[in-house]
């Protein structure tokens, strides 16, 4: 069994809304040129992500509204006949060929999800997937499928797994929360930006599921301006005390990198050393309690030039149990890269030192996040 599988294909590369489009593939393209310049990814590690079918995007979404995804790949609806199901929008405007560049990444996370539960695989990263804002029939927030969804409904039905799903996005994880609002069977976990300054405006920690599946979803809306200590106790002590509490079979991780304070969308102050931990935890968490099952899934990070491939980097790194790199990137990278980026590149894995003035109001938000913290887990810890 290998450790790792890394799945990726050229044609994920094809889901592109536009040249100017803040969601900008070209990162997978940056990371997996840093791994291999580090030795740390090679031909034979590679699985190409194959197209879910219909069948398996209807686990997840209504036949109506692939209908319409369908149709406005060809060029045969309007933007304005497709804002209704969220598509021809600014978030998520219509590009030729969106279905299937929609259903290759939901097929990327299927084919992890596959050598996982098969046994091929220890864990299995996809990064063009974590499109966590999609819905059942409407696009969101720049997803048009949510290939997470997708995958724990055919973890369910083909593998009979429990799953706990864990997304560090800076944006709740909306679609996948409401998609198993009601399941006992599915824990869903979101740490991010309170939605009182950012888009989608949910995640609230009285969002605890409904039904059989009251209390199995969990939210940690952290204020704006929150740096790395706060940001790590809060995931620390609640992805551990969850973890325990839940017992899944499989975690599937949602991997956003846009918690970083160089983010152009997000307010949060987070650094590369949440990216190192971030994994390492999950990781552990993995061997402890799923026999080590662990897929995991890209989603937002729209610094791509300076944060994005260093973080996504790390998980790859942790999947493979090789220790987290210090010091310059490699030079052959920052030579490549640098020419074509509109910014100076970060020339070390670590963070320049003083890369933001300091929060006056550190300890204010540290405390208000700690007495969050305590809230949305007092239900679960005085069962």
């Amino acid at each position: 069994m290998r450790h790792a599988v890394f799945v990726f294909s050229e044609d994920q590369l094809g889901y592109k809304f536009s040249e100017t489009h803040p969601f900008n593939q070209k990162r997978l393209v940056l990371t997996i040129d840093l791994l291999e310049k580090m030795n740390a990814l090679s031909s034979d590690l590679f699985v190409p992500a194959r197209i879910a079918t219909d069948e398996e995007l209807l686990l997840a979404h209504d036949e109506r509204y692939i209908d319409i995804v369908k149709k406005a790949s060809r060029g045969e609806i309007t933007p304005e006949a497709g804002e209704s199901y969220g598509i021809g929008t600014d978030d998520t405007p219509i590009f030729e060929n969106m279905h299937e560049a929609s259903a290759r990444l939901v097929g990327g996370t299927l084919t992890a999800v596959d050598y996982v539960m098969e046994g091929k695989a220890q864990h299995a990263l996809n990064l063009g997937g974590g499109l966590h804002h999609g819905f059942k029939g409407k696009a969101s927030g720049f997803c048009i499928y949510n290939d997470s969804s997708v995958a724990i409904n055919y973890l369910k039905k083909n593998y009979n797994a429990r799953v706990l799903y864990i997304d560090t996005d800076a944006h709740h994880g909306d679609g996948v929360q409401w998609s198993f609002y009601d399941d006992p069977d599915v824990c869903t976990v979101s740490i991010h930006e309170t939605g009182r300054y950012l888009f989608p405006g949910t995640g609230n920690i009285n969002e605890r599921g409904s039904g059989q599946g009251y209390g199995t979803s969990f939210n940690f809306p952290i204020d704006a301006f929150t740096e790395d200590e706060s940001f790590l106790e809060i995931y620390r002590t609640s992805i551990r005390e969850i973890t325990e509490f839940f017992k899944p079979d499989v975690i599937l991780t949602q991997n956003g990198a846009d918690a970083h304070y160089l983010d152009p969308l997000t307010h949060l102050y987070g650094t590369m050393e949440i990216y190192k931990e971030i994994p390492k935890i999950a990781h552990e968490l993995a061997h402890e309690y799923c026999g080590g099952r662990w897929i995991g899934v890209g989603g937002g990070g729209y610094d791509i030039w300076r944060v994005v491939p260093r973080a996504w980097s790390l998980i790859w790194m942790e999947m493979n149990n090789i220790p987290s790199p210090t010091g310059k990137l490699p030079e052959s990278w920052l030579k490549k890269w640098q020419p074509e980026s509109p910014v100076k590149l970060i020339e070390t894995w670590e963070d320049p030192p003083n890369m933001y003035k300091p929060i006056p109001r550190k300890a204010e938000i540290t405390d208000k996040n700690a007495q969050m913290l305590n809230k949305a887990l007092y239900m679960m810890r005085n069962r």
